[in-house]
């Protein structure tokens, strides 16, 4: 399967050391962040197929979103920047859902934090919850080492637009989705798009203004 570079890293993860290893046995806790040579890793051009069960222990895929355009957030939550990015990934949704927009997010942490924890921020965008299992799922996109958050952007065929590693921001995200709805609309590549939000991405703060 053909695999593309990362586009974009946000140095606000780095500085939060949101990457991370999760043991079954012990709390997540965050680790070194990774280097920026992650940029170069290797993510698969579709979303892979895995199953995770979701907040009522319904098993999902990814799959099960046809015709919609994904926004698939892998977070933790005590990861800070993931933490902070919650409202913004609730306002996209809001604000974007009618468009064929849809915020997944995929909590690699304990059912039961992150439960708690989804009922005390109201996330009202669908989760899909594991451990090991959601870590393999982030592998399954070809990430040899995730920092948190980590977000990749689908177009309604399920062909990767971008992904985005670090707190993602609301600028960065109306260039993103404005690139996938270009990819949808069939007025440019999946490949074209992603070289495009390279050079405009950079334009750009890397983190939130309001970031602590």
């Amino acid at each position: 399967m053909k695999s593309w570079p990362i586009v974009a890293i946000a140095v606000s993860a780095m500085a939060a050391g949101a990457a991370f290893y999760f043991y079954r046995q012990q709390p997540p806790a965050p680790v070194a962040a990774p280097a920026p040579d992650v940029a170069a890793a290797q993510l698969v051009t579709t979303l892979p197929d895995f199953q995770l069960a979701d907040r009522d222990g319904q098993v999902k895929s990814l799959q099960d979103w046809p015709d919609q355009a994904l926004i698939v957030n892998f977070w933790a939550t005590w990861c800070a920047p993931c933490r902070r990015e919650i409202p913004l990934l609730q306002q996209l949704q809001r604000d974007h859902g009618s468009e064929g927009f849809q915020v997944i997010g995929i909590a690699v942490d304990f059912r039961d934090k992150v439960l708690a924890y989804a009922d005390e921020m109201k996330i009202e965008y669908p989760l899909l919850i594991g451990e090991q299992e959601a870590l393999d799922a982030a592998a399954a996109f070809g990430v040899e080492a995730v920092g948190f958050p980590f977000t990749v952007f689908s177009d309604r065929q399920g062909r990767i637009v971008t992904a985005h590693m670090g707190e993602l921001t609301a600028a960065q995200a109306s260039l993103i989705l404005d690139a996938v709805r270009k990819v949808d609309s069939g007025s440019t590549s999946p490949e074209a798009a992603r070289a495009g939000l390279e050079l405009a991405l950079a334009q750009l703060p890397s983190t939130p203004a309001d970031a602590n």
